[in-house]
């Protein structure tokens, strides 16, 4: 018995090689979206858990949704990107403008 193991993925092919780094590139991203599902959970919970007490909350939460809504393909049409891009303009210069 030997001390070393062995690297089988120097003795395959490369179509083999190709076809295993495939295979676990595609687990990789399963298992990164599963985490990005769990943390969305996680953050659309901590969103729900109370009413907002400030404007700005209000516009998190507000940014969130457009942004879930920017990956729809509803949300793809270019007049729904424009409008969602105007509104996050909009917050952005209200939250800094003093006057308001």
């Amino acid at each position: 018995m030997k001390d070393k193991p062995v690297d089988l993925d120097h003795h395959r092919g490369m179509a083999a090689q190709k076809a295993t780094d495939l295979r676990r590139l595609l687990t990789e991203v399963a298992a990164n979206q599963e985490a990005l599902r769990v943390a969305q959970d996680q953050l659309e919970a901590q969103l729900i858990a109370a009413p907002a007490t400030t404007w700005e909350e209000v516009a998190d939460k507000v940014r969130y949704l457009l942004s879930v809504l920017g990956e729809t393909p509803s949300g793809q049409d270019p007049r729904r990107q424009t409008l969602i891009k105007a509104v996050l303009d909009d917050f952005s210069r209200l939250s800094r403008d003093p006057g308001r």
